[in-house]
This record gives C-alpha cells, structure tokens and sequence, in this order.
C-alpha cells in the first residue's frame, strides 16, 4: 500500500472526471455519487495535504454515501414531475380500467387477459363473463372488485 501514501490531490481529481465519464456511459445514476465522493477528497487533500491514505478512503466512502443519501432526501421532498407518472409501474397502469373475465374468480383468485399479457387477479368470486374495475395493484396481481356500472 505504499503507493497509497504517495497519493496526492490531482489524483483523487482526476478519479472524479473518470467517474463522472463513466456515469454518462451507465444506466442510472451511480458512479456520479463516487466522483463527487473523490471531488470532495481532491479538496481536502489540497488544504491538508498530509492527509493519511486510510483517512483519505474513509473520507472517500464517508462522502460518497452521504452525496447519495442526500441526493434521495432532496429526490423525495421535490420528486420529479412526469406527464406519465405510472410509465414504468404496469401494474398501476391498468388502475381504472373495466376487463371481462374469460375465466372465473374462485377463492378470491384468479387470472384474466389484459393486452398481450396474463395477470393474476385478486377479489370477490364471480363467473366469467362478469365485468371487473381494477382498483389496485400490488406487485404483479391485480386487486379487482366487480364493476357495478
């Protein structure tokens, strides 16, 4: 680990732009929380310069987690605004929306149709053929009760 000791700020700073790169070529948003943990490393290596290597890579983890905590704290107070806010929650797409059962419900569970795909249902039993309003999703089932319009 001699090589650690060696390690001076420009080091960490240029680990930070590798890091930042690397976030534009991956999904999500990850490796940005370790590039600002080693920008924040950078400068304190800069202002203390004889900063010990096990310092430096606790202070690297310490603030790498603490920019993605903070970032979800920020993320949950002023969530992001979509036109489509179920776009990747299928389940609750289908919130609303009245099926016909082609098979019936018995002991509460069951299966039905929708678009190209099979979900599995949960509600009161009743015979195909009977119209259903989803009113929940959960998971992968379906919570339906049978539509009274």
């Amino acid at each position: 680990m001699e090589w650690l000791d060696q390690a001076l700020y420009w080091h960490w700073l240029v680990l930070a732009v590798v890091l930042v790169i690397l976030e534009t070529f991956s999904p999500g948003v990850f490796f940005i929380w370790m590039g600002v943990g080693a920008a924040v490393v950078a400068l304190v290596l800069f202002l203390l310069p004889d900063l010990g290597w096990e310092l430096q890579l606790l202070l690297f983890a310490l603030t790498s987690v603490l920019s993605v905590v903070l970032w979800r704290l920020v993320l949950n107070r002023h969530p992001t605004q979509t036109d489509q806010p179920r776009l990747n929650r299928r389940g609750e797409q289908y919130i609303g929306r009245v099926f016909t059962l082609e098979n019936p419900i018995v002991n509460g569970g069951g299966k039905i149709k929708v678009d190209d795909s099979t979900w599995k249902v949960e509600g009161d039993d009743c015979d195909a053929g009977t119209r259903i309003r989803v009113v929940d999703a959960e998971g992968v089932v379906l919570k339906v009760e049978i539509d009274a319009s």
